[in-house]
């Protein structure tokens, strides 16, 4: 079956960090904590084969392990604890994700491959186990689905399936997996409605 693969991940912030662009002294950078991905069938039913979740322990430019700040714990529920009992290396974690993926397209609710996994990437000093081809932007299905543009703009991924009111098991916002099953709920929707076309995924 051919498949896609929407993915999300969550990055290293501190309170304020947003507004700040991680440009503070006192900012981390935005290295990847959590990855999470949904596979998607795009022909049939349009099923959700598998998922994927991965812990990653984050770390800054001298090789060191951040802590995680507790602000973090409290938007997405990571904690240190879980970092350090199930967190991998970042490119032992791309390499697995890279393997659950089987060669299909990832596609994220923007650009997570350049502004988490490169920047982690560089910051860590290793090379990216995915090339940049594989990746792609979530935000132009949904255009080709005909979300009006004013309303991409304010939808974050973690509210996309309640903003076409689909049912679906309760979702925790900011975590990688939950808002990764926001999208591919959303994308298997349009999908079974005909709003959507299995050709806009580039098979």
């Amino acid at each position: 079956m051919k498949t896609a693969i929407v993915f999300d991940c969550e990055f290293l912030c501190i309170r304020g960090s947003q507004s700040r662009f991680w440009c503070a002294a006192i900012d981390p950078d935005p290295v990847i904590a959590q990855i999470g991905a949904a596979k998607i069938g795009i022909e049939d039913d349009f099923p959700i084969l598998e998922t994927f979740k991965v812990y990653i322990q984050p770390r800054d430019r001298t090789g060191n392990l951040y802590e995680i700040d507790p602000y973090f714990t409290e938007l997405t529920g990571i904690t240190g604890e879980q970092i350090n009992q199930q967190g991998k290396s970042l490119q032992a974690a791309l390499i697995a994700l890279d393997q659950f993926s089987e060669g299909a397209k990832f596609w994220s609710w923007g650009k997570d491959e350049l502004n988490m996994i490169a920047i982690s990437c560089y910051v860590e000093g290793i090379p990216p186990a995915i090339p940049a081809p594989r990746f792609d932007n979530a935000v132009k299905l949904l255009l080709a689905a005909g979300m009006p543009v004013e309303d991409l703009s304010r939808t974050p991924s973690n509210k996309l399936a309640d903003y076409y009111g689909l049912r679906h098991p309760e979702l925790q916002g900011h975590d990688a997996l939950d808002d990764a099953r926001s999208v591919a709920y959303t994308l298997q929707h349009l999908l079974r409605s005909g709003k959507l076309q299995a050709s806009a995924f580039g098979h």
